[in-house]
C-alpha cells in the first residue's frame, strides 16, 4: 500500500510543478538536471565535480558532458581542485552566475504562482505535511562507512564501466593518455574471454548504492601464482576503506583458491595505491623506468606470499 501511494503521489507531483517539462515551464533552455547542477554551484559548499556527481546521483559521463557543455557557454570554468589537484573544481561564470539567478526568480515565480491558487488557512496544513515527508524520508544522519559500502561480483555493464571509470580517472588525475584505456580494456576484455570462477574473480564496490571501485584477482603464467589488477576507488568515495576492504578481498580469494603467491604491477606515482599494499604485507621487488601512457615513469612489481 505504501509503495502504490508513494508513486502515484509521485506522478500527481510532478504533473503539477511542470518537471517533466521543466525548460518550458520556466521558459529556459536548461534541462532539469542543468538546472539542479546550476543551482548547486551557485548556493552549495560542494564545486569539485566529483562531489557534484555524488551529491545530485548523477551518472559520471553525462556530468562530464554537461560541464563540457557548460564550459563552451562560457557558464563554468574548470581546474584543478586548491585542497586537491587530482580533483576538478568547477566555478560558475559572471554568465554562468546570471543563468543560475534566472532560474531561481523563474522558480520563486512558479511555485508562488502554484501557492497563490491554494486558500491561505490550507497553506500551513500544506507546509506541515511537506515537512513531515521530508522528516520522515530525510537521511541526513550519517551512517558508519562500514555500512555505506558493500562489495560486490559484476553485473552487466560492470566491465564497461571498469574500463571508462580507469581510463577516465587517470586521464584526470595523472594526464594519462588513450594508452591507459587501451592496456585496461585488454586486460578487461581477457578477463571476459576466459574468466574461470574457480580461480579468478573481480569486485565492485557500492558506496551509498554507487559504483565506486573495483579488482580482479586473475592468473598469472608464474605457477602457483595469481595477479592483482585494476584496483581503482573513484574519487568521490575515497576515505572510506574501500580500496583496504578491496585489496583483502582480493588477497582472501587468492588464498583459497590455493595460490601461494599473490603479485601486482603499479607506478611509482599511485602513492596511495602502494601505501595500501604495503600495510597488506606486500614487498617490493622491482623497479623498472618506462615511457608509457604519454608520462615517464617508474613501474614497480611487488608480492605477497599467502
Amino acid at each position: 500500500m505504501a509503495v502504490r501511494q508513494i508513486r502515484e503521489f509521485n506522478r500527481f507531483y510532478t504533473n503539477l510543478i511542470g518537471a517533466l517539462d521543466y525548460s518550458r515551464h520556466l521558459h529556459t533552455p536548461f534541462t532539469l538536471t542543468e538546472a539542479r547542477v546550476l543551482y548547486e554551484l551557485a548556493h552549495g559548499h560542494r564545486t569539485d565535480a566529483a562531489d557534484l556527481r555524488v551529491e545530485l546521483s548523477i551518472d559520471a559521463g553525462h556530468l562530464s558532458r554537461m560541464l563540457a557543455r557548460f564550459e563552451e557557454q562560457q557558464l563554468v570554468t574548470r581546474g584543478p581542485s586548491e585542497q586537491d589537484a587530482r580533483r576538478q573544481r568547477i566555478e560558475l561564470t559572471a554568465r554562468g552566475r546570471e543563468a543560475a539567478s534566472l532560474l531561481e526568480e523563474r522558480s520563486e515565480e512558479a511555485v508562488g504562482s502554484l501557492v497563490g491558487r491554494i486558500a491561505p488557512d490550507d497553506r500551513p496544513r500544506l507546509t506541515e505535511a511537506m515537512r513531515t515527508v521530508q522528516d520522515i524520508l530525510r537521511e541526513d544522519r550519517p551512517e558508519p562507512a562500514a555500512e555505506r559500502v558493500s562489495l560486490r561480483g559484476p553485473r552487466p555493464g560492470d566491465l564497461g564501466w571498469t574500463v571508462e571509470r580507469n581510463a577516465a580517472v587517470y586521464a584526470e588525475e595523472f594526464g594519462w593518455d588513450e594508452g591507459y584505456e587501451a592496456l585496461v580494456a585488454r586486460i578487461v576484455a581477457d578477463f571476459a574471454a576466459t574468466f574461470d570462477p574457480e580461480l579468478e574473480a573481480v569486485w565492485i564496490a557500492e558506496f551509498d548504492g554507487l559504483r565506486a571501485g573495483c579488482v580482479f584477482c586473475v592468473r598469472d603464467e608464474a605457477p602457483g601464482t595469481a595477479r592483482l589488477r585494476l584496483l581503482l576507488v573513484d574519487p568521490a568515495a575515497r576515505g572510506h576503506g574501500i580500496g583496504r576492504r578491496l585489496v583483502e578481498a582480493c588477497i582472501a580469494f587468492a588464498r583459497s583458491a590455493g595460490y601461494t603467491e599473490l603479485v601486482l604491477w603499479t607506478n611509482d606515482v599511485l602513492a596511495d595505491a602502494r601505501s595500501l599494499y604495503q600495510r597488506a604485507g606486500f614487498e617490493l621487488v622491482a623497479r623498472h623506468p618506462h615511457h608509457s601512457f604519454g608520462k615517464d615513469l617508474v613501474g614497480q612489481d611487488w608480492r605477497l606470499v599467502l
